[in-house]
């Protein structure tokens, strides 16, 4: 009897430090720093490498850490009630789940992990190896229970949750610069870059292009002169150049080829052949990723492109410099006119013209509007309000309260927009007030 009884306990501790290896596995490998893994993998450590190789697969490691973990608990509970009720009788039982409640606990999830969380590099170096074989010995056991598991997930009314990756990079990424930005560690500016970034392949040329109401064109048909002079005036070094109607873009002008141009002709404007000198205009789909045509612009010749419906219809265009400033913002040469679309005022509130969009006003003053249903802050109003509000009409929602200050036509021109409450992304039933 007494050889049983420590044959049992040494079973029981031997599992829970199984368990507490499981435990901790999981903990350093999901917070190991990945970049310094990548780089002792390139000089060759070994470990690290397989370290590697294991997050390249992240649910191989968690299901395989689940799967050990409830096995080698159970079995511990098991053997420990068998046990004590063989010793005390039905109050064992009881006995057996106080006890094991608190070694799990305290053994073999608390001290592992907060081990593991202090020394996630050298932990997960040092459990590597072994976490390698046990993948390989439970993984038809793990494909069972994915199995089941999609199975069953393909039974819910929705299908986000079947393919579902809960250790997406970029999120990851995200989470990570959003809480270095609270502790100090990062910069505010420096996140919007980072976050500008990350935000590449998931906003479109149409949410940042300049509207075609915005652009600076010429007609193709104006005197050479007028038109050396409206290049002078004009603060771009690229203009689409138009003929017999605005939206027939034949070409775009570029500043030098038109003033090495006049530089031949004795700068004698009557001899200049403007549509020569033009160059193909680039056509693309407004609903090209930034990203995606980031890469084109890099890769080609031109930094400016012009933006078309699906119906071939030009809705704007679109330059290298504009992706620029969704990463590192508003850039200003001493050329440009002092930007005065957004201007604070000192009770708190922000003057903004309506045309200003959403991404650029969050930016500035580190706000949270939402910029999925609309573009620009205008936008966002009459989307909100299902109308297209008067002057003098104030709406609450997202936790900012918008007035109307002004409107030209059908278009909102400027507003007035406050927060409301510390909980800015919490939206609240629009609300209307006729008086301002």
């Amino acid at each position: 009897m007494d050889i049983e009884i420590l044959l049992t306990l040494g079973g029981v501790l031997l599992l829970l430090g199984l368990s507490a290896f499981f435990s901790g596995s999981e903990t350093a490998l999901t917070a190991v720093s990945r970049a310094r893994m990548h780089t002792l993998g390139e000089e060759g450590d070994k470990n690290a490498q397989i370290v590697n190789r294991l997050l390249a697969s992240p649910e191989r490691i968690i299901g395989t850490v689940l799967l050990g973990n409830n096995l080698v608990n159970i079995l511990a509970s098991a053997l420990t009630t068998s046990l004590l009720i063989s010793l005390f009788g039905e109050f064992g039982v009881a006995y057996a789940t106080v006890a094991m409640t608190l070694l799990v606990v305290i053994f073999a999830e608390v001290l592992p992990k907060t081990y593991a969380l202090a020394y996630s590099d050298r932990f997960s170096l040092a459990v590597a190896p072994i976490m390698s074989v046990l993948i390989v010995l439970l993984r038809p056991a793990t494909i069972a229970v994915e199995f089941i598991v999609r199975a069953l997930l393909s039974l819910t009314p929705t299908t986000r949750d079947d393919n579902a990756n809960f250790l997406s990079g970029h999120r990851e990424i995200r989470g990570h610069i959003e809480l270095q930005t609270k502790e100090g560690a990062v910069a505010r500016h420096d996140a919007h870059m980072l976050g500008g970034v990350l935000d590449l392949g998931d906003l479109q040329v149409a949410d940042i292009m300049v509207h075609r109401t915005k652009m600076e064109t010429i007609d193709a048909d104006d005197d050479s002169a007028e038109i050396v002079a409206d290049v002078v005036k004009s603060k771009h070094s690229r203009l689409p150049i138009w003929k017999n109607e605005p939206e027939n873009i034949i070409g775009v002008l570029h500043t030098k080829d038109l003033l090495a141009e006049l530089a031949g002709a004795d700068y004698d404007v009557a001899r200049l052949d403007i549509e020569s000198l033009c160059k193909e205009p680039w056509f693309i789909p407004d609903t090209t990723s930034l990203k995606e045509q980031l890469s084109r612009f890099l890769k080609g010749q031109m930094q400016m492109a012009l933006v078309v419906d699906e119906y071939g219809e030009v809705q704007g265009l679109i330059t290298l410099e504009d992706i620029l400033e969704e990463i590192v913002g508003q850039i200003v040469d001493e050329h440009d006119p002092q930007d005065m679309a957004i201007r604070p005022q000192t009770d708190g509130t922000v003057n903004v013209d309506g045309s200003v969009p959403i991404r650029d006003l969050n930016r500035q003053m580190d706000w949270d509007l939402p910029d999925d249903e609309a573009t620009t802050v205008a936008g966002l109003v009459i989307h909100e309000a299902q109308s297209i509000p008067e002057p003098g009409q104030v709406f609450t929602f997202y936790g900012y309260r918008f007035e109307v200050l002004r409107k030209n036509r059908n278009k909102i021109s400027a507003l007035r927009v406050k927060p409301v409450n510390a909980a800015g992304g919490l939206r609240s039933t629009a609300t209307a007030d006729e008086s301002s």
